[in-house]
């Protein structure tokens, strides 16, 4: 494995398991100094992390809270000095149909999926100005390209987080920031098996046929990992990736072509 963060610092929001544990553990692996945070146990995530020899921060944080999420960004950096990597991955879901979902609900998701990415970056900026690098990675979603049914929360909410990464790209790429997006498909984690068990039982099958019903739209036959996810994010927080910027790039098995 390569160490191209030596030296670095990355923090990881939502990491405490799926794809947000698996790309602080791949930070951690590549030898950043890493900040673990979420708003549940990170105790398994940091274990792991530290495991690579390398400095963990475990932090409890809300992204709900802007508060929260200012003082994350000054223990990182009172500790260390620096900010490097952010990886805005904590977001959350809703399976609601439009004329169901509440004001309540509509305002929890805007709120944790894109309010927070705002917040998480206008926090960071000014420690990467100062430093002339920097890199913010965005976690939005296949729904934020094509839209599902019943998911119109969602599907909103990872669209703007797209809109959001180009505003930043543009501002901030003179000063040696990028900003760019994932976009996941089909990633085995928690949040999609939970996710299609919901939609196996309103449909009246098993989660089995569901599941290959779903593996059979996907060109190359089978569910993504969450390691793959972290490998493009090492990706995109490494100096060969430069000169890419506000792009948002599909993981999905080749499902979704722009």
């Amino acid at each position: 494995m390569m160490s191209r963060f030596s030296g670095k610092v990355a923090v990881v929001t939502g990491a405490a398991r799926g794809i947000g544990q698996a790309i602080a553990l791949r930070f951690a692996e590549e030898k950043a100094r890493v900040a673990v945070l979420d708003i549940v146990d990170r105790s398994d995530t940091v274990s792991a992390c530290c495991k690579f020899g390398v400095e963990c921060v475990d932090l409890e944080v809300d992204v709900a809270s802007r508060d929260s999420i200012e003082f994350a960004v000054q223990t990182v950096v009172g500790r260390w000095g620096r900010l490097d990597i952010w990886v805005n991955n904590a977001g959350i879901f809703d399976l609601t149909p439009v004329a169901a979902l509440s004001d309540e609900r509509w305002e929890k998701m805007v709120h944790v999926n894109v309010r927070s990415m705002f917040w998480c970056a206008r926090a960071v900026v000014p420690q990467m100005e100062k430093q002339g690098w920097g890199r913010i990675i965005n976690i939005s979603s296949m729904a934020g390209k094509i839209a599902f049914a019943d998911e119109i929360a969602y599907c909103t909410t990872k669209t703007a987080v797209l809109g959001l990464t180009r505003a930043l790209a543009v501002e901030l790429g003179a000063k040696g920031i990028t900003a760019n997006a994932i976009c996941p498909g089909p990633i085995e984690t928690d949040m999609l098996r939970h996710t299609y068990q919901t939609l196996a039982d309103q449909n009246r099958v098993s989660l089995e046929e569901w599941r290959e019903n779903v593996r059979r739209t996907i060109p190359v036959g089978r569910f993504g990992k969450p390691d793959e996810v972290a490998a493009l994010a090492a990706f995109l927080a490494s100096d060969e990736a430069g000169f890419i910027n506000g792009q948002a790039i599909n993981i999905d098995g080749g499902m979704v072509f722009y």
